[in-house]
């Protein structure tokens, strides 16, 4: 009796503070705008509430309703009918919760000087024993290790918003293939081609690249506070690249050594590896290795100045990996910097499948169900961003402790000895010319001498 009891307890906890965040964050005037509204007959808020705190009760909706004492005051029926409504836009109703709060709550803890990014990836989004599910297709896994890469799902294609230290998802789509024949299901007919569910429809069947330029619109007109777009090599193609620019947003991006890709150096049309090859590299440790300024083209000749920037790759000491830049105001350093905040959207996509039931708790047919479950999932994540946030950032508390703390730091303090250290091998070397080998011993001498608590997270122990 007493676990029933602290269960209970928790369950009311939860539900407060459920509550607390719908209220203090207008969560029900973003889904009024999105067409999510009721007449008559039980709340939105109290369907929306139950379907946010299901996750932390540990159990399935069948087993919530068969064992809690306190159960909703209305059917199974309601939560399946909220769930499958065709007219409900939820691609807007994250965007206009997440531009709330990123606007009216994280920029002022976030200092001008700081650069926020926009980040895209997608992550792949399994229905492997299912037959029947609309739009269900044969779609790429890039993160499966073993057995074969395409799995029948769909690719969460997500657009999130990054200070470098909370991440906020803004829009999603639950992208189906392109390609006909890779669709096991069509979508429903008699669609309404005007109806949000049509068009929703319609952007999971475009190509990804056409999905991004009109996602990234509506984020340009919901006026969200980033002006760099951060993605991985599957995005960075020069025809891409020149779209985005054309938003007024700059690009940062990874980019796939291949020689069908070329870009313009010294009025030559050149492939990232013979570019790489062709130029001197920085001596040393520097953070990175190259740095060349190019140009980019498209099939109409447009072409755009952008920067190639080259570092070396962790995993493999003797091979390296290329970035683009349109920005050419920013220095290397802080391209890299940028870059590396796109790890916040992996760091997402685990959380929501593994903590937060993402694929997992309802397995409908509907596309609309899907795509409305995800959203929840979404809701889920952006609560907890906004709770850990406002634990870890003391300038929460109050305009006192606003003006008192300096805000959450991108680098903590051995990565900023060690950029220390590489200004000064760098020095070192320019003025002493020492090789190599002399300058590693003159750096590991130095750490030596430094407090054991700070030279033990800096000294790299050699292979024996």
């Amino acid at each position: 009796m007493t676990n029933i009891a602290q269960i209970s307890k928790n369950s009311n906890t939860i539900m407060k503070s459920i509550t607390s965040f719908v209220k203090h964050n207008k969560v029900m005037n973003a889904l009024k705008k999105s067409n999510c509204y009721k007449e008559k007959g039980v709340s939105v808020q109290d369907v929306f509430c139950y379907l946010l705190q299901l996750v932390y009760t540990g159990k399935s909706m069948y087993m919530n309703y068969k064992t809690e004492n306190n159960e909703p005051k209305f059917a199974k029926d309601t939560v399946y009918r909220f769930l499958n409504s065709m007219n409900i836009n939820w691609q807007k109703f994250v965007l206009q919760l997440s531009g709330n709060i990123i606007n009216k709550s994280l920029v002022n803890l976030t200092s001008e000087d700081r650069i926020n990014a926009i980040v895209v990836d997608d992550s792949f989004f399994g229905r492997l024993k299912s037959k029947n599910v609309e739009l269900l297709s044969n779609v790429y896994d890039h993160a499966a290790s073993t057995g074969s890469k395409f799995k029948r799902g769909f690719r969460m294609f997500t657009i999130g918003w990054t200070d470098g230290n909370t991440f906020m998802p803004i829009s999603f789509n639950m992208q189906s293939s392109a390609e006909k024949k890779n669709r096991y299901c069509e979508m429903k007919q008699g669609l309404n081609k005007n109806s949000i569910a049509y068009k929703r429809r319609k952007q999971a069947i475009s190509k990804s690249t056409d999905t991004l330029i009109e996602m990234l619109k509506d984020v340009v007109k919901a006026d969200i506070p980033a002006k760099h777009v951060v993605f991985d090599s599957w995005f960075s193609y020069p025809v891409t690249i020149i779209k985005i620019f054309n938003l007024g947003l700059h690009v940062i991006g990874r980019l796939k050594n291949t020689p069908n890709l070329k870009y313009i150096v010294d009025g030559k049309k050149d492939t990232l590896a013979h570019i790489y090859n062709s130029n001197k590299k920085r001596p040393g440790r520097s953070k990175y290795l190259l740095s060349v300024p190019a140009q980019i083209y498209d099939v109409e000749n447009n072409i755009l100045d952008v920067k190639l920037v080259y570092v070396r790759d962790r995993s493999n000491k003797k091979k390296w990996i290329g970035f683009i830049c349109t920005d050419l105001s920013l220095t290397e350093e802080e391209v890299i910097a940028i870059y590396g905040k796109r790890w916040s959207i992996e760091v997402f996509f685990k959380i929501c499948k593994s903590y937060l039931k993402l694929g997992k708790e309802f397995q409908s047919i509907s596309y609309d169900a899907i795509t409305a479950h995800t959203a929840i999932v979404m809701t889920r994540y952006i609560m907890l961003a906004v709770e850990n946030r406002n634990n870890e950032d003391s300038r929460t508390m109050g305009e006192l402790f606003f003006l008192a703390y300096d805000e959450l730091h991108d680098m903590q303090l051995p990565q900023v000895l060690i950029i220390i250290l590489d200004i000064l091998q760098e020095t070192l070397y320019q003025l002493l010319f020492l090789t190599n080998k002399q300058m590693d011993e003159f750096i590991d001498a130095f750490i030596i001498k430094l407090p054991k608590h700070i030279s033990e997270k800096l000294l790299v122990k050699k292979p024996a």
